[in-house]
């Protein structure tokens, strides 16, 4: 068990990489109070501060959000963004004392959940922050915020640098993939609560595969449950008119054993801004086919909405799966940020979506997702966000006709976040209806560095000559910081070459080892729950 000395020593450790010094006061003050304590002590004391200086912080931002019209907009759209993603954070640090309170030894997957738990912590605090930054009036509000909001990244920062080190030890993985190949040698589908998955019905399986053009004995051995289906028609033949509608009256809270909640959206055109909140969990909305099932909106930041609020769709429940259905934002590529879809939800899949849109089309902003048979449409930083996701056997259309085309923005903070995008077996090209007299004015780039530690990897990928030789793309001509990770490996095609690529530390031509750690199998877990969606993956390399 480590000593109150291995905790100095990772606090210190942690000072040192964030050089803030505010950090030793909060170090100094914890272990005034528990001077003898393990890092698994020191642990919990970091994690219940986090959840009291969180509800401390919401408390603030409700009583600025009572001030009403005295406020700018912007100002009430930022504060919106930061009580809705602070009362996640809250949810979360309630789920992670509950894990680790009686405990100094997790199982994989519970240390894995509480990892992602963590990790979204970060990222919703430092999209508060980064939405609050943006505010050009009020600036009294913003900058009495601003002081919390350092407080608040010190301690999650320190939560989840303690339980990555006292939970989540290196010498216990290998451990760890002993259990995984032990569950997985005998196919049992290990939920977090500790169930199986009910077995589908004959009628609901002909409506799933009848949907999806999956064949369930073939995919997962017939392991999805869906508990109830529920048709949307805009011409009232089935059970609800509007999407919105559909999701309301879904039951909340579900868990894999009770099933999918399957919302069948037939084809048509979808003017509607959706939203799947936390409790809305487990939901599976199939449509009849890209380009056939369409939602579409235009809300944009140009616009006048907020970087985080200006998607068509938003889901943060967890288990969401989506199949056979386009997501549009056709705000166009002047009025900036404008994502088709934001997901925030752990465990979500998309099979066979198309995303729709220019800059910033797709926000895979937290938690862990996966990507199968897509179509991604976009011009700059349109995959971004900071959630771990792979997207496997995809195609990513470049929309030429801007100066510079980035693919992915990554925006990883701490380097015990589990998190990162992994493009693995896709085609990257450009999109048909692009002009071909655009291709020679316009430069395009797999990425550029959002954040400290952006993490993109591209894997076993077709990259056609579009994209520049040197492959990556500074952010705003800003020096790149060693702490990011990118990197290639196997990949085919004119724009697959390594020999020009940028020479900075953080790049890598990966060897088969480094890219095993990004695949679908051990970047997201998705041997472990994919089964249950009826969705084909790869776990590993091809």
């Amino acid at each position: 068990m480590a000593s109150i000395h291995s905790t100095i020593c990772i606090l210190s450790l942690f000072l040192m990489l964030h050089f803030i010094s505010p950090f030793a006061f909060f170090c100094k003050s914890a272990l005034a109070q528990n001077p003898s304590g393990t890092i698994f002590d020191n642990g919990r004391l970091s994690i219940q501060r986090a959840l009291a200086e969180t509800g401390s912080f919401l408390s603030l931002i409700n009583g600025y959000l009572n001030l009403g019209q005295t406020l700018s907009q912007t100002t009430i759209f930022a504060l919106q963004d930061c009580q809705f993603l602070y009362s996640l954070n809250i949810d979360f640090l309630s789920n992670t004392i509950q894990a680790i309170n009686s405990t100094n030894t997790l199982q994989i997957l519970q240390a894995e959940d509480t990892q992602t738990l963590l990790s979204a912590i970060l990222t919703n605090q430092q999209t508060c922050l980064d939405g609050l930054q943006a505010i050009n009036s009020d600036l009294a509000i913003r900058d009495a915020l601003l002081a919390p909001l350092t407080n608040g990244t010190l301690l999650y920062g320190a939560s989840l640098t303690l339980f990555t080190q006292g939970w989540f030890p290196e010498t216990t993985k290998g451990l760890w993939l002993t259990e995984r190949e032990h569950i997985f040698s005998k196919n049992i589908d290990l939920r977090q609560d500790g169930q199986l998955p009910l077995t589908m019905s004959s009628e609901n399986r002909n409506i799933y595969e009848s949907l999806t053009g999956t064949k369930l004995l073939q995919k997962s051995g017939g392991n999805v449950a869906v508990s109830q289906v529920v048709v949307v028609n805009p011409n009232g033949s089935g059970n609800f008119t509007t999407i919105n509608a559909a999701i309301a009256a879904a039951p909340i809270n579900l868990n894999p054993s009770d099933g999918y909640f399957l919302i069948h959206v037939v084809a048509g055109v979808y003017e509607e801004y959706v939203s799947i909140g936390k409790n809305q969990r487990y939901l599976m909305m199939v449509g009849d086919g890209i380009d056939k099932t369409i939602i579409t909106g235009s809300r944009s930041v140009g616009g006048g909405s907020s970087g985080f609020n200006s998607q068509t769709f938003a889901v943060v429940g967890k288990g969401f799966v989506a199949i056979n259905i386009t997501f549009r934002n056709t705000a166009g590529a002047i009025k900036h940020q404008a994502p088709a879809v934001r997901n925030g939800a752990d465990l979500s899949t998309f099979f066979r979506c198309s995303f729709e849109g220019y800059q910033d089309t797709l926000y895979a902003h937290s938690q862990r997702q996966f990507y199968r048979e897509c179509d991604i449409y976009g011009t700059v930083d349109f995959i971004f966000g900071n959630a771990a996701a792979v997207f496997q056997n995809c195609n990513i259309f470049l929309r030429l006709g801007m100066p510079t085309n980035v693919i992915t923005a990554q925006g990883r903070t701490h380097a015990n976040q589990n998190t990162g995008i992994s493009i693995h077996n896709c085609n990257i090209r450009a999109a048909s209806d692009s002009a071909s007299s655009s291709k020679g004015k316009t430069k395009s780039y797999l990425g550029r560095p959002w954040k400290k530690y952006a993490r993109v990897v591209f894997m076993q990928s077709s990259i056609d000559g579009l994209i520049d030789a040197a492959g990556w793309l500074e952010w705003n001509g800003e020096v790149p910081p060693a702490t990011l990770y990118y990197g290639e490996y196997g990949n085919r095609g004119a724009g697959s070459a390594t020999g020009g690529r940028v020479a900075w530390p953080g790049f890598h031509v990966m060897s088969a080892a480094d890219a095993a750690k990004f695949t679908v199998g051990s970047f997201i877990s998705g041997d472990e729950w994919l089964a249950a969606t009826g969705v084909p993956f790869a776990a590993g390399l091809l």
